[in-house]
């Protein structure tokens, strides 16, 4: 797979969850946070479990120890990152969420240097911040006062970039991108339902209600979408992954504007500018420099 369809595919999954924002906020009018990731990610399991044993059977070995450790500690930051996001929702607005979940795209490119020394392309500071500002532009160009549901917030961009960075490290140690989507997804589900159960009422009725939204956010925005990620980042670097996939706010609004006849407006549109521009430096730029003759 080439760098320019890997990115294509992190594109993807932006969108996929721009269209599931929605359904990740209205489910938690019927059952809890914990509930519906537990929830949400069962169903992403068993999704994308024929996909996983499919690629054990063609596996040139089977996965390590260390292979193991290493999904599981990307799979504790994954379900912190979903967490974190998750109950923030219940205090913050979508407005305010929808820009500091973004800030993983700057979190990312540090953790990358401090964690294992890796330096991105010079292109990717002043892209993060041209995406950085698209976000602030498609919230709206504000923050409201911040809430404690607005930290968690930020405590989850800071997970979300663990993820991404340790996702990309370990889909390639491993060459097992699948394997280590499913583990994120199962893990997930254990540790949300056993919160569920011990923190929130047990409700089948609520459970029935929100059966859409689970599923979607289960089958779609979570076992579809994260698996591409997982797939993808083999053959991209993890600042650019971040940049990518942080697409989710231009989509969330386009969608928003397209089927829930919300309107953008030009501070909208200026920002979906900048995203895209952000998107464009960080494939153009590095391809010129490899072409310029020696």
């Amino acid at each position: 797979m080439t760098r320019i369809r890997a990115n294509l595919l992190l594109l993807t999954s932006g969108a996929i969850w721009g269209m599931g924002f929605v359904a990740q906020s209205t489910a938690m009018d019927a059952i809890g946070p914990w509930g519906f990731i537990g929830l949400r990610f069962a169903v992403a399991t068993l999704a994308m479990l024929p996909l996983a044993l499919r690629e054990a059977r063609r596996a040139d070995r089977p996965l390590s120890r260390a292979d193991w450790r290493a999904f599981t500690l990307t799979g504790l930051f994954f379900f912190a990152g979903m967490g974190a996001q998750q109950v923030g929702l219940l205090t913050t607005s979508v407005t305010n969420a929808g820009f500091l979940t973004g800030l993983y795209v700057v979190f990312t490119p540090f953790l990358a240097i401090a964690l294992f020394r890796q330096w991105p392309h010079p292109v990717i500071w002043p892209a993060a911040a041209l995406a950085m500002s698209g976000i602030w532009y498609l919230s709206g160009g504000r923050l409201e006062s911040l809430t404690p549901g607005d930290w968690l917030v930020v405590l989850c961009a800071l997970f979300w970039a663990m993820q991404v960075t340790l996702t990309g490290r370990y889909v390639l140690s491993s060459g097992r991108p699948v394997a280590l989507a499913v583990w994120q997804f199962a893990l997930s589900a254990v540790l949300g339902l056993s919160l569920a159960l011990a923190l929130e009422p047990w409700n089948l009725a609520a459970i029935r209600l929100a059966a859409p939204e689970i599923l979607y956010a289960g089958v779609f925005a979570g076992g579809i979408a994260f698996t591409i990620q997982a797939v993808a980042q083999r053959h991209t670097t993890a600042p650019q992954a971040a940049i990518f996939l942080s697409s989710e706010a231009v989509f969330a609004a386009l969608f928003g504007a397209l089927f829930l006849g919300e309107r953008l407006g030009l501070q909208g549109y200026a920002g979906c500018a900048l995203m895209l521009t952000a998107m464009l430096a960080v494939e153009i730029v590095p391809a010129l420099k490899r072409r310029r003759p020696a």
